[in-house]
């Protein structure tokens, strides 16, 4: 029986230069499997601490190869601390950068590479290249295997990225997330959970980084046991506002349970009458300028 998948969110301050996040970051991974973590996951784009360039050159010399020596050092680190690591960072990509997760096992194979989906069009993120889809892996872990998926703040804000994770099995979707999470947005990811049956850990920067108040989250998905009336709170672990790494301990077995028996997730839909959500019409009041296909 799976025993409980331990997410440590690591909600930290960048430094000035990608050398001193990489080692920062290494430093916060070997806290957290002292921690009993299973999974380190990182706040978006962290080898940047979520800078993007104006100029196309400095993103550029910015922008890192999966197979860089900043990636590759969390690939090494995973093998040796026998732990999952998702490492997020400025990808080099053509025409633009990405804004990519790469999620490693424990023995430091790469088992997934997300690039963000929703690019932020209205903000810097108009210079950056978007992903195409979403992936779910199979994550080996010293208690078992389970599903992981990923989507990267504002992927939260479209209830299609999380459907479309859980449609493809995922269990746990993990979120590298860099804005304020107040309680519209914190909404969103409760929500995201219950109607997927999903467990969400998402991970922010603390205060003290720029438009970033922490607030860090996980819930369970669980909305219901049998042993309790009526509903209860999804929320397993919601940090303050400050630099930490917060332990999410995930009830994988029991939600495994609570997903064969209730009525969300892809139990009770009707794909066949949902052809307007594939339209790519928009007409007012939606039309933006910089939005882009």
């Amino acid at each position: 029986m799976f025993t409980g998948l331990k997410i440590a969110l690591l909600q930290l301050l960048p430094a000035k230069s990608p050398a001193e996040n990489l080692q920062k970051g290494l430093d916060a991974c070997r806290k957290a499997k002292e921690q009993g973590a299973d999974i380190a996951l990182f706040p978006e784009m962290w080898s940047t601490g979520y800078h993007i360039p104006e100029s196309a050159s400095s993103s550029e010399a910015l922008a890192l190869s999966p197979d860089s020596g900043f990636v590759t050092a969390f690939a090494e680190l995973a093998s040796s601390l026998n732990m999952a690591i998702g490492i997020t960072f400025l990808e080099a990509w053509e025409p633009l950068p990405r804004n990519t997760l790469c999620l490693f096992d424990r023995y430091g194979h790469k088992v997934l590479t997300y690039a963000k989906v929703h690019t932020c069009d209205f903000g810097a993120e108009c210079r950056l290249t978007a992903g195409e889809d979403f992936y779910v892996a199979e994550l080996n872990t010293e208690k078992g295997s389970v599903k992981i998926g990923a989507m990267i703040c504002y992927d939260r804000e479209f209830p299609e990225s999380a459907r479309i994770l859980m449609l493809k099995g995922a269990e746990v979707i993990l979120v590298p997330n860099a804005c304020p999470m107040e309680i519209n947005r914190l909404a969103q990811l409760r929500a995201r959970a219950f109607e997927n049956m999903v467990g969400i850990a998402t991970v922010n920067y603390p205060l003290g980084q720029p438009d970033c108040n922490g607030h860090s989250t996980a819930f369970d998905g669980i909305a219901y046991r049998p042993s309790e009336p009526g509903s209860r709170d999804t929320l397993i672990v919601e940090a303050g506002e400050q630099e930490g790494i917060y332990m999410a301990d995930f009830p994988l077995e029991e939600l495994r349970l609570y997903r064969q028996r209730e009525v969300h997730g892809n139990a009770y839909r009707h794909p066949r009458k949902y052809q307007l959500l594939v339209s790519e019409q928009i007409a007012e009041p939606f039309i933006r300028q910089d939005y882009r296909k």
